[in-house]
């Protein structure tokens, strides 16, 4: 048996609730991995309330850390003993142990720890396909990143400043701010202290940004191709503050021919091979240095309402773990 936190219907952080589950044997390409940290994500609020539904009852949490405790038939790239991270579908993370896909699950290199491997998968596997997998950022070419100072921001701030990209950050706080600037973006700017899409138009001499990675959605939208050289690439990948509503396709063409596209970290790392591929890079980038893994926050199984809770109200920094 494993304390798992499932939800029963979607509902706030309340929904919550911790119920005693039969973890079984792994079956034909599966593994049992039991946790010893598990990771805290915004889309883990998206489908507890119900924006990317989910079949119910259902387990939450995307990501985790631990050992591999049994291996099923045609697993050959992970055996028992062996230490081990992953971000996957379906949820189930927020528990002690679980039974699941080996395909996304990877080993996790000695010189991390269970709290960084669980802290870094989901945000450091979707940094790794926003500057490698949807469109070429070359050394030199400028980056906007909305919510710098959060858990996929401070990656990307690091992972630009590695990679010889221009950063310019948004956060809500001069602390914060300061925060992105401390990890490595060239700029940051508070949003709620004036014009912010004036101010990034400053910043680049008026001809707007080359990318623009915005996981806000609703509130800065608008803002955002707004802040686009012509042909500028904007990479939308989240809804903090809600879906970005129906627009026109003329709008693009309008501001300057630009591009859109909405992934997911799904499609990218689907392939068994690719998501391998992509993991050793992001331990390579941890393991140098370039990229440091900050854990803030902590909180028990127990506490995961409360985790939730500070994560929608934007209360916390960097990363957060949960600890079975």
């Amino acid at each position: 048996m494993a304390r798992t936190v499932i939800i029963e219907a979607p509902g706030g952080p309340e929904a919550y609730k911790i119920v005693d589950r039969a973890v079984g044997e792994p079956g034909p390409g599966e593994i049992r991995i039991r946790h010893h940290a598990c990771g805290l994500n915004f889309i883990d609020v998206y489908q507890r309330a119900g924006l990317y539904p989910l079949a119910m009852p259902h387990a939450m949490g995307m990501e985790g850390a631990g050992v591999i405790e049994a291996v099923g038939e045609g697993v050959t790239h992970l055996k028992v003993g062996d230490r081990a991270a992953y971000a996957s579908m379906p949820p189930g993370a927020y528990c002690e142990a679980r039974v699941m896909r080996a395909a996304q699950v990877c080993p996790l290199p000695d010189g991390i720890s269970f709290e960084q491997g669980a802290a870094m998968m989901l945000k450091g596997l979707t940094t790794h396909y926003l500057f490698r997998r949807t469109t070429p950022i070359a050394k030199g070419d400028t980056v906007l990143f909305h919510a710098a100072a959060g858990g996929v921001g401070l990656f990307a701030c690091q992972w630009a400043k590695s990679e010889g990209i221009r950063l310019i950050g948004t956060a809500g706080t001069d602390e914060k701010c300061q925060l992105a600037l401390d990890h490595g973006a060239e700029a940051c700017i508070n949003y709620r202290s004036g014009d912010w899409v004036a101010k990034v138009r400053d910043l680049t001499g008026g001809r707007g940004v080359d990318v623009v990675m915005d996981a806000v959605g609703k509130d800065t939208f608008d803002g955002s191709l707004d802040c686009l050289r012509p042909l500028g690439f904007m990479i939308s990948f989240g809804n903090a503050s809600g879906p970005v509503p129906p627009f026109s396709l003329a709008t693009l063409g309008a501001k300057g021919s630009l591009k859109i596209t909405r992934p997911t970290i799904f499609t990218h790392i689907a392939d068994h091979a690719t998501c391998q591929q992509m993991a050793r890079e992001l331990f390579d980038k941890v393991l140098s240095g370039d990229v440091k893994i900050r854990i803030d926050q902590r909180f028990s199984l127990e506490q995961v309402a409360d985790a939730h809770r500070a994560l929608e109200a934007r209360e916390t920094t960097g990363q957060t773990v949960i600890l079975p």
